[in-house]
């Protein structure tokens, strides 16, 4: 059949995959010739290295992984000479450049009648697309955006009303009944490979040099952190390693989850982040499972239904970037100055006197990562024992870690606060000590992230400061030296939540933030 185009731009955002690509696909499928571009956008870097965030793991995440991407890209490419023969002279196109403004400026560059990419409903992605889209409407260029990083999206799940879901239940019970084979089918990219082009002449002078991969990073102005380290697998095939380590674990899914020493997660959420994995593919594996009768594999496509859920949320609600789900909740009246500079310092840095807490801090802290169950208890503790307002978590959360992503974080932190969809009500109020006997009874995610506590028996890791004097001399531990006491008091702070939250039930008693 006659492609309709004769050239066309694929750009490459959070959708770092070859397979199962929507905008890839759909651009090999139009046009003769297709090449293909991701942007190190400086709209986004360049208030990260200001912040003094030039370590930053998933920038290198990201480098490593469109290394990973750039080689793919090349062995799908056919030579010029003779397009039957895998491995041509293509492959990404990196630049590091304001995207507005370069992605229309590389368009022209090339010639092409169109420029796709998959959707991305943050409300600054919205914004930068809008320009986008006119600059290249102005040179006579079409943009095609597609679905591709959640299964339903924007207006495709909503109420018998017609709008939005706010309760993720009966979100959930329309998400499965709108659930049909056509849409965990994968797009059959290897079918049209043969479009993907060399480069042209002009993107080989030395001013278009293909990047030196060692030294990106390092030339856009990051330095390397401990991802490797980590052993954090990177890229496509980091993500597939993920999935079939988990695959094997999955049917224990929905009791080992909740337990920060066992290896219970999928560890895959960094890669649904950036798309180095297909959504599809993992809700089509969770429902296969499920229907055979694991209830694991039940409860982690909840969870990947939670993430569609926030997605939708975000789209129909913006508001929420930066205020309250519940408008009722901007009443509130957060702690603030220098006493609150001060209990949020001691969260950030691990230093609550809450061993549970602080271990979940200095993961973040040291890893990028935190597990699903610590990231409740530290918001909750933060909120709720501490005063202090959800948006500033929200933010430390948004810089550290390394799968953050605006919908999820943000519906997370209100989920957390009491603000939000669905959220947990205001009076639940998690307890750090009972939270750490529950799940991680014999102190092991604790000792390894605070080594000071690990000569502590199991009764008293948990609560340091009520052990008996002979058990803290016997262990060495001198509190108020070695590891903190208590920043507050988890009774007398849920007390003062309570009453903090009461303005939401009385509006005239309180007003601002």
């Amino acid at each position: 059949m006659e492609k309709p185009l004769e050239s066309a731009l694929v750009w490459f955002r959070r959708d770092l995959r070859t397979d199962d690509n929507a905008a890839l696909y759909h651009a090999l499928k139009s046009a003769r010739r297709v090449w293909c571009v991701f942007v190190l956008d400086r709209d986004i870097l360049d208030p990260l290295r200001e912040r003094g965030l030039t370590a930053d793991r998933r920038v290198e995440f990201i480098v490593d992984s469109l290394r990973e991407l750039d080689d793919a890209l090349q062995a799908l490419t056919p030579p010029a000479d003779d397009p039957t023969q895998p491995g041509g002279t293509g492959g990404l196109v990196v630049r590091h450049a304001v995207a507005r403004e370069e992605i229309p400026r590389l368009a022209s560059a090339l010639h092409v009648q169109a420029v796709y990419a998959s959707h991305d409903d943050d409300p600054a992605a919205l914004e930068r697309d809008a320009k986008v889209r006119g600059a290249l409407a102005n040179a006579g260029i079409a943009f095609h955006t597609s679905k591709d990083h959640v299964v339903f999206e924007r207006r495709e799940v909503l109420t018998g009303a017609g709008s939005a879901y706010s309760v993720f239940t009966p979100y959930k019970n329309a998400w499965l009944s709108k659930l049909e084979p056509f849409y965990l089918k994968a797009y059959p990219v290897a079918r049209y490979t043969d479009a993907l082009a060399p480069w042209p002449d002009d993107l080989r002078d030395a001013s278009h040099a293909r990047p030196d991969w060692d030294s990106l990073l390092a030339t856009i102005g990051f330095r390397k952190t401990n991802l490797h380290e980590l052993k954090l697998p990177v890229g496509m095939s980091g993500a597939r390693s993920l999935l079939d380590d988990f695959l094997h674990r999955i049917d224990e899914y929905g009791h080992a989850r909740d337990f920060p020493a066992v290896k219970g997660p999928s560890y895959l959420s960094v890669h649904l982040r950036f798309g180095t994995v297909s959504v599809r593919e993992l809700v089509h594996l969770a429902f296969d499972r499920m229907q055979s009768g694991s209830r694991g594999a039940g409860t982690w496509l909840s969870e990947l239904i939670w993430r569609d859920f926030y997605h939708q949320v975000l789209h129909h609600h913006p508001h929420v970037e930066n205020a309250p789900f519940k408008p009722e909740y901007a009443a509130i009246r957060w702690e603030h100055g220098k006493h609150a500079d001060a209990l949020f310092a001691a969260w950030r840095e691990g230093r609550t006197g809450y061993p549970l807490v602080d271990a979940a801090m200095a993961q973040i802290n040291q890893t990028g990562y935190m597990h699903n169950r610590l990231r409740m208890v530290a918001a909750s503790f933060l909120v709720k024992d501490l005063g202090i307002d959800w948006r500033r978590g929200e933010a430390y959360f948004a810089d550290h870690l390394i799968d953050y992503d605006l919908a999820a974080n943000n519906g997370g932190w209100q989920w957390a606060a009491s603000t939000g969809c669905d959220a947990q009500p205001y009076f639940r109020i998690f307890n750090p000590v009972s939270q750490s006997r529950k799940f991680d009874p014999q102190g092991k995610f604790i000792r390894r992230y605070l080594p000071q506590l690990a000569p502590l028996p199991d009764a008293w890791v948990h609560a340091p400061w009520t052990a008996p004097p002979s058990e803290l001399a016997a262990c060495k531990l001198r509190l108020g030296h070695d590891y903190p006491m208590p920043v507050v008091q988890h009774e007398e702070a849920r007390e003062r939540t309570l009453a903090r939250f009461a303005v939401v039930k009385s509006p005239s008693k309180g007003v601002g933030r």
